[in-house]
């Protein structure tokens, strides 16, 4: 029988974002996306995030986090140079949006590509 390589969260969290970036601001939207995700991952407990491109100003992120509550009390913990990233990505885009919270149900997404 493989061996099994299951991210397994009991109580898994996820919420889906949605970014309309502003025309020429991708590069720095990007990098302040990822700077910010980085302090969220380290400071509040949150279990990271990926961004997808849809098209040329369009973004959707999928950000995990252990549980709901976790999620909800996020942003607290932050150190001082969050807000500078929070105010460059935010003036990056014309629209920012939560699309979904979900609570997750199964979870089968691996940590590498299957191998007999």
């Amino acid at each position: 029988m493989p061996t099994k390589h299951y991210l397994t969260h009991k109580n898994m969290f996820a919420v889906i974002y949605s970014f309309k970036v502003k025309p020429h601001q991708a590069e720095s939207f990007e990098k302040a996306w990822e700077d910010l995700t980085r302090l969220i991952y380290q400071f509040e407990g949150s279990l990271g995030s990926c961004l997808h491109k849809s098209d040329e100003l369009n973004y959707i992120a999928y950000a995990q986090w252990p549980d709901k509550n976790t999620w909800e009390n996020s942003g607290k913990k932050l150190p001082d140079t969050a807000n500078e990233i929070r105010r460059i990505m935010k003036e990056a885009c014309d629209n920012i949006e939560t699309l979904y919270t979900l609570d997750a149900v199964t979870n089968l997404l691996m940590d590498k590509t299957f191998s007999k």
